[in-house]
């Protein structure tokens, strides 16, 4: 037998234990030698792409999609996977890690500005875009009213995977970038209440019991999330761990038990683990370059693996007729719901039309929709593989337009934010010394070069003690000067940690006269 008909053999035998036990074939050592084999050859192959993709401008998120329709029966791989079911619990399991990330990465510098107009996007802008979609479903592609009304809520999210990996490429101003992650984190809350609202009843008729549900949900799940990320935080904090490495494996387990804890008790988890990953982000916490890039590194895995996925349960060959109503509703939504969205919501907050327009270009679809899409074929809906196909067709083709154009759009609005270098501080607790190394890296564009050591006015209670240059250590002297690529250790005591970081972020962002010419830089950084 071919290996590519084994292989497929092999994965639909094991798909189909997974979705209906006792009747597939057990999981054996064989087995796991192939599915490792399988899944490293793809995550090196969408490693690969990630640079081609971006250099091209092209989304990532297709390419994975693209590795998954490869594999997929229609593709060279032959493999046959249709189970919705375990494509929605993985879905929600990776976009779980996507938030975190996502949470761990947001500056609350950047997002408390914003924090107003980037709550009404989500609640609001959604259900602008929700009955705009809808109407454009049902009259001008002829859905009926339960199916336009679960695509019209399934493609007004946000994805923040796709938000996350475009924007933080392109140099924005913080309030548009704040704005936008802000959204992208909340409002997958909101949209899937109304997803699984729509697929189990239809349209809802008490309408204000839907509504206090939603609120419910979300005041539960922002409780439950800032109370988590509060905690955990302040647990890292005063806890010396025995080894660095323990503290990035820390930091995600207490943002997905907020997801856990939040969605256990009927709030919204999503919600949740957001805002307790950007509690934990914002704290200073120890060796937080080690769980930046942990949290990047899963984050990364979770999204190959989900779209890799989504492209398996995609059959390319029953996209035709589904074609024309996903341009025409993507037509609508992309070029009516999401723009009118965005005016409504920030008509109180007064935001210039240039960044309303880059915004609303902004509204970027990626895995969230089409996993959202898989919540009616679970349900059973009439109709849900034509949602489903539809959604698909939405998101491809409109990503491939809205992702690649987004730095031209930003150059003729002249929209371009701060492109000034931080510094990366790593901080690890001296628990029985009552004080902290910081380990501090002086990048490019930094204007700690050519600062001398004294003139860095460190607080009483903190000294550079080591600098790292090109490969020798020196103990420095006051007169020392500070380079490019210097690295340095600086010693604080508890009492004088956050002003010594103070200190060294305003010198990194205004040099030696930081603090006297308003140069102070951020408030608060990692």
């Amino acid at each position: 037998m071919p290996r590519k008909r084994w292989l497929a053999r092999d994965v639909r035998e094991l798909t189909r234990g997974a979705q209906e036990p006792g009747k597939g074939t057990p999981l054996t050592v064989h087995h796991l030698n192939q599915l490792l084999l399988v899944c490293s050859v793809v995550l090196l192959v969408a490693v690969a792409a990630v640079r081609i993709s971006s250099r091209s401008g092209l989304p990532s998120l297709l390419v994975y999609l693209g590795i998954g329709i490869a594999m997929g029966q229609d593709g060279i791989g032959g493999i046959h996977f249709d189970n919705a079911e375990l494509t929605q619990v993985i879905g929600y399991a990776a976009l779980v890690v996507i938030l975190a990330e996502g949470g761990l990465g947001t500056k609350w510098s950047e997002v408390r500005p914003v924090l107003p107009s980037a709550a009404v996007l989500a609640l609001v802008g959604v259900a602008v875009s929700v009955g705009v979609t809808a109407s454009a479903a049902h009259f001008l592609v002829g859905l009926e009213w339960r199916q336009a009304l679960i695509i019209g809520a399934v493609v007004s999210s946000t994805d923040a995977a796709a938000v996350f990996s475009v924007l933080r490429k392109i140099p924005l101003p913080s309030r548009v970038t704040g704005a936008l992650e802000a959204e992208s984190g909340f409002n997958d809350a909101p949209v899937v209440i109304l997803v699984v609202a729509f697929s189990s009843a239809g349209p809802v008729e008490h309408w204000q019991v839907l509504v206090g549900e939603i609120a419910l949900e979300l005041a539960i799940g922002a409780a439950i999330g800032l109370a988590v990320g509060w905690l955990g935080a302040w647990g890292l904090r005063h806890v010396a761990l025995p080894a660095s490495g323990l503290y990035p494996i820390a930091v995600m387990a207490i943002a997905v038990a907020a997801y856990a804890v939040g969605a256990i008790a009927h709030g919204s988890g999503f919600l949740a683990v957001y805002l307790a990953s950007m509690v934990l982000g914002n704290a200073k916490l120890p060796h937080w370059p080690a769980t930046r890039g942990f949290a990047e590194g899963l984050g990364w895995i979770a999204q190959i693996g989900m779209f890799v996925l989504l492209g398996l349960l995609v059959a390319p060959h029953e996209l035709g007729d589904d074609i024309v109503p996903a341009l025409v509703i993507g037509l609508a939504l992309t070029m009516l719901a999401r723009p009118l969205s965005v005016v409504l919501s920030l008509l109180p907050f007064r935001v210039p039309w240039q960044e309303q327009t880059l915004m609303s270009w902004a509204g970027l679809r990626g895995a969230v929709p089409i996993i959202l899409a898989t919540i009616p074929m679970v349900q059973g809906v009439d109709g849900s593989e034509e949602i489903f196909n539809i959604v698909f067709v939405l998101v491809v083709v409109y990503t491939l337009i809205q992702g690649p154009t987004l730095p031209w759009l930003a150059g003729k609005l002249r929209l371009g934010g701060d492109t000034a270098a931080d510094l990366g501080i790593e901080s690890a607790p001296l628990e029985r010394l009552r004080g902290h190394l910081l380990s501090v890296g002086i990048p490019e564009g930094s204007r700690m070069h050519g600062v001398e050591v004294a003139e860095l006015r460190l607080p009483a209670g903190a000294a550079v003690t080591l600098v790292v240059r090109d490969g020798t250590s020196f103990v420095p002297s006051p007169a020392t000067v500070l380079r490019r690529g210097d690295e340095l250790l600086v010693v604080a005591t508890d009492p004088v940690r956050d002003a010594a970081e103070r200190r060294l972020r305003a010198v990194g962002h205004g040099g030696k006269l930081a603090g006297w010419l308003g140069t102070d830089g951020p408030a608060t950084g990692r």
